[in-house]
């Protein structure tokens, strides 16, 4: 079930007069067919992604996919985060054991095996998200995209990871799998692997109607790129989860108190159609713990969320 929560005392102003409640989401892993199907996650491309940009713009042109920078950087920051060796992960399209790659040739090779993947979806008329997804599941997905009406699905990409992973599950508590199974995948690949690329190829909203939001909004994007740390509460220790909730929120003076599980239980529901900027999204079973509640970030409108979490790999 998903649901939305809302604070059980008035914070006056968060959206004007009209409304007297700060608001949040709390996501699960049961279906809610009236509801969104998900809440993506993660924004912003890591200054250590970023750092890369000059050299994929070099093999992308070389390449001939110059239009592609912003999704290869993409891919980086799914990969690896911009901190390993092999940045994109692509020694294995070479058959190569993995991380055998420098930066340099993992770049050069990733952008060449993605420019072979561009042609392939041409070739059978096939859309750019097929493409994104094949660099994870191999070239053979585009052919089965292709028998299957030629445009990416998610429903095709979970197909496909289960066929080859002969049913077999695993574990996968990332805020993007929970709301649609409950944090799981096929063991083979990744079947959210275009939408874990696809957060970072839409820019963050930093423009908000309601004049606390701005403010909740504008102190929370100087944080932008800062690496996650548990315990973390302040910009001097960089944050979590809540501890960039609780900071922001008070700058806006607005006080929430520390951990995920505490800011949730001071809310109660309601719709989550009802969602608005400003608004928290509460996860829970991301990760073992006592608590029912494990993860929180910012509603910013159109599905999306402001958070702080696992640059790598928890966004």
């Amino acid at each position: 079930m998903k649901t939305i929560f809302k604070l059980s005392a008035p914070v006056i102003g968060l959206f004007g007069l009209m409304f007297c409640f700060l608001f949040g989401v709390i996501l699960t892993g049961e279906e809610d067919q009236s509801a969104s199907p998900s809440v993506e996650v993660g924004l912003n491309l890591s200054p250590e992604v970023l750092k890369h940009q000059a050299m994929v713009e070099k093999y992308c042109k070389e390449f001939g996919i110059p239009e592609h920078v912003k999704t290869i950087l993409a891919i980086i920051q799914v990969e690896s985060g911009g901190t390993a060796e092999d940045v994109m992960q692509s020694s294995e399209s070479l058959g190569l054991p993995p991380n055998s790659l420098s930066t340099e040739a993992s770049i050069k090779q990733g952008c060449k095996y993605f420019s072979e993947l561009i042609q392939g979806i041409k070739a059978h008329g096939c859309d750019e998200s097929t493409a994104i997804q094949a660099y994870n599941f191999g070239g053979g997905f585009i052919n089965y995209v292709a028998n299957h009406g030629k445009k990416y699905s998610y429903e095709l990409a979970e197909s496909f990871s289960k066929e080859k992973a002969g049913g077999k599950k695993a574990d996968y508590p990332n805020p993007i799998a929970i709301p649609i199974n409950g944090g799981w995948r096929y063991a083979y690949g990744n079947q959210f692997y275009v939408k874990l690329v696809e957060q970072y190829l839409t820019s963050t909203p930093t423009k908000f109607d309601d004049e606390t939001v701005q403010k909740i909004m504008d102190e929370a994007l100087k944080y932008q790129g800062f690496p996650y740390c548990f315990g973390g509460s302040s910009p001097q220790t960089s944050f979590d989860c809540s501890g960039l909730i609780q900071w922001c929120f008070a700058k806006a003076d607005i006080n929430l108190p520390r951990t995920a599980q505490a800011q949730y239980n001071v809310t109660k529901h309601l719709p989550l159609s009802e969602a608005k900027p400003g608004d928290l999204v509460f996860f829970h079973s991301t990760y073992a713990t006592a608590d029912f509640v494990t993860h929180i970030g910012i509603y910013v409108g159109n599905n999306r969320m402001y958070h702080a979490g696992d640059r790598a790999r928890r966004s």
